[in-house]
This record gives C-alpha cells, sequence and structure tokens, in this order.
C-alpha cells in the first residue's frame, strides 16, 4: 500500500465531530474539531467545510464513523438515539458527490476498535471488545483480527429492567449508568437534591453546568461526589463487561472515550465486578486496558476502513 496516500477519516458523534487528514501509515496530518449540529442542513454543511478544510487535495476515499446503527451498503444511518439530525440523511451520496471519491461508513465504536486494532491497544490482540464512553457508550467486538458486522450496540445491553430511562427510550441500558452524560446526571441530580460537592464551586454556583471533565477533575482533587460517581459508573461498567466477556471470552477489553481519564476511579470497580460475575477461567489472562488513542481512535479506523474500501475496488478493477 502506498504510504503516501491520503484518507479523509470524519468521526461524527453526539456532541462533537472531528474530521483528519490520514496516510495510509497511520499519521495524522491535519484535523478540524466542531460542534455536532442540531439540524440536517446544518450537519451536511459542516461535513462538507470541515472535510475541505483539512485537506486542499482531492482524497484518495472518505471514511465517515458515525454513532448509531448503520447501513453500509446504502451509506445511511438508520438509529441515533443521541444524533436525530443525522438519521437518514444523505451523508455518503453527498461526499461522494462532493469529492468523487468512494465513501465508507461505519459505527463510530467499530472504527474505532479497527483504529486501535491498526495503532493502538489492540495491536496485539486478535480477539478484543472496545468500549467507547462519552454521549452515549458504543462497542465494537474484534474477532480473529477483523471486526465483527454486527450491530454491537453494547451501550444497550439492559443490566436493570426497572432501571433509569436511557435515550434510545428503553430502561435500565449500561449507556444511562456508565456513559459521560450518565455520569453527569448522576451528579446534579444528588446536587439538587442537596449534596455538598465543589462541582458547584467550580461551574460558579450553577452545578447544572457540570461536564464529565470537571467531574474526573474534582475526583483527582478529592471531591467525594465526583469519586462516588465514578466508582458507582465503573461498577456497572463491571457488570456490562462480564457478561460480555462470559459471550466473548476476548483477550481483552479496551475502554475508550473522554472517561477513560477516570482510569483510576474505575478501573478497580470494573476489575472487581469482572472477576466476581464472570466465569473464571475466563478472566484468568483477562486484559482490561485504557486506549492508547483517545479520541483519534474514531478517525483512524474510518480512514482504515476508507482503505480497505479502495484497496477492495482496485483489486476488482484488475481481477
Amino acid at each position: 500500500m502506498n504510504n503516501a496516500l491520503n484518507i479523509i477519516g470524519i468521526d461524527l458523534g453526539g456532541t462533537h465531530m472531528r474530521a483528519s487528514l490520514v496516510n495510509s501509515a497511520g499519521e495524522i496530518l491535519a484535523s478540524e474539531k466542531d460542534k455536532t449540529p442540531k439540524t440536517p442542513d446544518a450537519l451536511l454543511a459542516l461535513l462538507q467545510n470541515m472535510t475541505e478544510a483539512v485537506s486542499k487535495e482531492k482524497p484518495a476515499a472518505i471514511g465517515l464513523a458515525t454513532a448509531g446503527l448503520v447501513d453500509g451498503k446504502n451509506g445511511v444511518i438508520l438509529v441515533s438515539p443521541n444524533m436525530e439530525a443525522a438519521v437518514g440523511q444523505p451523508i455518503c451520496s453527498m461526499l461522494a458527490e462532493r469529492f468523487s471519491v468512494p465513501v465508507a461508513i461505519c459505527n463510530d465504536a467499530s472504527a474505532a476498535a479497527v483504529g486501535e486494532k491498526w495503532m493502538g491497544a489492540g495491536r496485539e490482540f486478535d480477539n478484543f471488545i472496545l468500549l467507547t464512553l462519552g454521549t452515549g457508550i458504543g462497542g465494537g467486538v474484534v474477532h480473529n483480527g477483523r471486526v465483527l458486522d454486527i450491530a454491537a450496540e453494547l451501550g444497550h445491553m439492559t443490566i436493570d429492567l426497572n432501571g433509569r430511562r436511557c435515550s434510545c427510550g428503553m430502561y435500565g441500558c449500561l449507556e444511562a449508568y456508565a456513559s459521560a452524560s450518565a455520569i453527569v446526571q448522576r451528579a446534579t441530580q444528588e446536587m439538587s437534591a442537596g449534596r455538598e460537592s465543589m462541582i458547584k464551586e467550580r461551574c460558579d454556583g450553577n452545578f447544572y453546568k457540570a461536564t464529565a471533565s470537571v467531574i474526573y477533575d474534582l475526583a483527582l482533587e478529592g471531591d467525594i461526589l465526583s469519586r462516588e460517581v465514578l466508582k458507582d459508573a465503573g461498577s456497572y461498567l463491571g457488570i456490562g463487561i462480564a457478561s460480555l466477556v462470559n459471550i466473548f471470552s476476548p483477550q481483552a477489553v479496551i475502554i475508550g472515550g473522554g472517561v477513560r481519564g477516570a482510569w483510576n476511579f474505575i478501573y478497580p470497580e470494573i476489575k472487581a465486578r469482572v472477576s466476581k460475575i464472570s466465569f473464571a477461567p475466563l478472566v484468568a489472562d483477562l486484559k482490561i486496558l485504557p486506549s492508547e488513542l483517545s479520541d483519534t481512535a474514531g478517525v483512524l479506523g474510518a480512514a482504515r476502513i476508507a482503505l480497505d474500501l479502495l484497496s477492495e475496488r482496485r483489486a476488482g478493477e484488475f481481477a
């Protein structure tokens, strides 16, 4: 593969979107990041503008990683609880027409798993599960070195039938307990009920302005509520991961997304739950690791998927 080949990878999330120019050696050459628009027209316009901003020359291909269920064949997003503006929109056809290049689309967590396998913490494993914790919780399952072409909506596994309402409309989903959004919601609910916390002071008296990163930082500074909600999130993550271990028997579970910044608080709780619930032989050599790529896994994975699509098309031309 030509290392000079440049691809654009786009990671379209519920809160932010990122576009990066990536070469076939996995190096990120340029990036743009912005907030995800709430209307279809604004979303399509920003996608085009960001794509043009990262590359003044025509890319060889474009890869799009997006939250939700994806129809890769027809290039559309079918379901996305945290990003309704993108559902059913002609994102791939718009980009393909504008830039006259192949466009691949896939679920963002599956793309992140590809990115981790290519350039990150998954390089040494043939079988692993990736969980991405952000606005929601996404999942990617790598088996025999390849990402499984399945829904992998791991954040929507039910861990409590009578539990909290999730953004998808159901109740008791893992996402409603352990995503960055859930962590913030839990903290603000506790403070609205009268709990004291440094969060209020850090947010100039309005704790409804709290973000996950504020909670992570204050946990490190000793804030009791921040530590409590993070540990609870880690415990729920452990319940979900234990079930995944019993189903897939992976070599590793990799955790990415913004919440990985709270690793020292969530990891002990995850490990304790997984050790207690999963079958002992399945956890004897299991590795539970933070992502090595942080917020670049999605764009790298999208770029890699686009590279693979380009290679397949070129191979077909000479078959």
